[in-house]
């Protein structure tokens, strides 16, 4: 019997995972319906199983892949999750309309990648240009500035500058902006050396 119903929050995801696994595993010929292998490949991918996740598309029929769309763009996310594309991620969610079984768990995925996001940039940086950080957290620029500054990040609207609060670091000052007459921030990376230096840094924690 296909699993139907979604349960909200992480405990519910795991119940749900577990179910799938069991349906496959159960499925006359060992061939699961395409609702059962399109929850279970976006489950392995919230869950950051990456391992699962690949063993799963390679053993799904080609016949099934071929008749059902939503299949392959699970997996496109997939693929940008595999290559740390935290903008396309985002981007690739966003991109394809879901069914009704399938949206849940990808505005879970959504919100886990952000929540991620925000930690490894606490982690790698001492400063961001607020753009990049706003394409890496899947945000507008000004909501995600707000956000950070709301979690006791810094931020200087002269420079563009998203100055990260260090995990488990008390700041001595909250929601507040860095005076011009402070010292400037060291210069920042090009856009496209910092995001490639961000996930050179996400490989390194990973490893």
């Amino acid at each position: 019997m296909p699993v139907a119903v979604m349960a909200e929050g992480a405990g519910g995801f795991r119940r749900l995972l577990q179910q799938c696994e069991t349906q496959e595993l159960e499925a006359p010929g060992g061939i699961a319906t395409p609702l059962v292998y399109g929850q279970l490949l976006a489950l392995y991918l919230l869950h950051n199983d990456m391992n699962n996740a690949r063993y799963l598309w390679k053993r799904i029929p080609p016949a099934i892949k071929s008749a059902n769309a939503e299949l392959g763009a699970v997996w496109s996310v997939g693929q940008r999750i595999w290559q740390r594309d935290f903008p396309g991620i985002y981007t690739t969610i966003s991109a394809h309309e879901w069914s009704e079984t399938i949206q849940p768990i990808m505005e879970a995925l959504r919100d886990a990648t952000r929540k991620r996001a925000f930690g490894l940039v606490s982690q790698a940086y001492t400063s961001i240009v607020a753009d990049d950080f706003a394409a890496f957290v899947g945000l507008p620029v000004e909501e995600a500035v707000k956000g950070v500054l709301e979690q006791g990040w810094q931020a200087d609207f002269s420079t563009r500058m998203v100055m990260p609060k260090k995990p488990g670091v008390l700041e001595a000052s909250f929601n507040r902006f860095i005076p011009s007459s402070e010292t400037a921030p060291v210069p920042p990376i090009p856009n496209e050396q910092q995001l490639a230096r961000l996930t050179d840094y996400v490989a390194f924690l990973e490893n």
